[in-house]
């Protein structure tokens, strides 16, 4: 039986808008904004298999998470719907526009670019492999051991979003570490798939953010003919929570005027 990504579903407008979390995120991080999307489209805030209430699978490649794209539309009789994509989530939809064009209306890039990166969440899995749940009595513990490895923060709080009591009784991850630690390569390394998307396109970087260079241009447009490309304000790789008025109102504006 085919499984279906776990969603939570808001608005109920005439159009469709499928929105798709980064590594380590959840559906939960973009709640608030899904409540302005809610006004306009139906919404759905999808959490990617191996992270969040999603199943967790051996199998975390791009492929099977585009292919998740299509179960779900399949599954919610969406014949054709708006993408946006965050960070991996991006990579995701990037991919689902090579080799479903006919499925999807408008596509959105949240600071993310259609080109192969180098690893840089080394840090962060250290971090998550180093907590001992068995050792675990409460969240600030597993703080504590995060705190030893990632000085930002944001960064920890972040991660501990995905702390939740697991039916044991003890705390655990919501995400499915050891598998996305064995696909990470994969996820962010690998070249794009052959093909172009020639349908209304925006790739929104954050301003401060280093993941949409000025020499990605050339292969945004090579791939998507349409695309625009965009900076947002005061804000990095997490665009969309440092600066969400700004993020939104572009998004709005592209959704209902292009």
């Amino acid at each position: 039986m085919t499984k279906i990504l776990h969603s939570k579903i808001v608005g109920s407008g005439e159009k469709h808008l499928l929105v798709f979390h980064g590594l380590f995120g959840q559906l939960d991080n973009w709640s608030t904004l899904g409540k302005h999307f809610g006004e306009y489209f139906t919404t759905h805030l999808i959490d990617l298999r191996n992270h969040g209430r999603s199943f967790h699978s051996e199998d975390s490649s791009l492929a099977a998470m585009t292919q998740d794209i299509v179960n779900y539309m399949d599954a919610n009789s969406i014949e054709k719907a708006h993408l946006l994509g965050h960070s991996l989530g991006g990579r995701i939809v990037i991919d689902f526009a090579m080799i479903h064009q006919n499925r999807l209306d408008h596509l959105i890039v949240a600071d993310m670019a259609p080109k192969a990166y180098q690893p840089h969440h080394n840090a962060i899995f250290k971090a998550l492999k180093s907590v001992n749940f068995d050792q675990v009595e409460t969240r600030k513990d597993v703080e504590t051991t995060l705190e030893q490895y990632i000085p930002e923060i944001g960064v920890r709080q972040f991660l501990l979003k995905n702390v939740y009591h697991a039916d044991n009784g003890k705390y655990a991850f919501r995400f499915n570490l050891n598998v996305l630690d064995k696909f990470y390569q994969e996820m962010i390394g690998s070249e794009l798939l052959k093909g172009e998307f020639d349908g209304p396109t925006l790739f929104l970087g954050g301003a401060n953010s280093n993941y949409i260079m000025p020499e990605d241009e050339m292969i945004i447009k090579e791939r998507f003919p349409y695309a625009e490309i965009k900076k947002i304000a005061n804000a990095g790789h997490w665009l969309h929570a440092e600066n969400p008025k700004d993020f939104t109102a572009e998004i709005l504006d592209f959704l209902l005027n292009k």
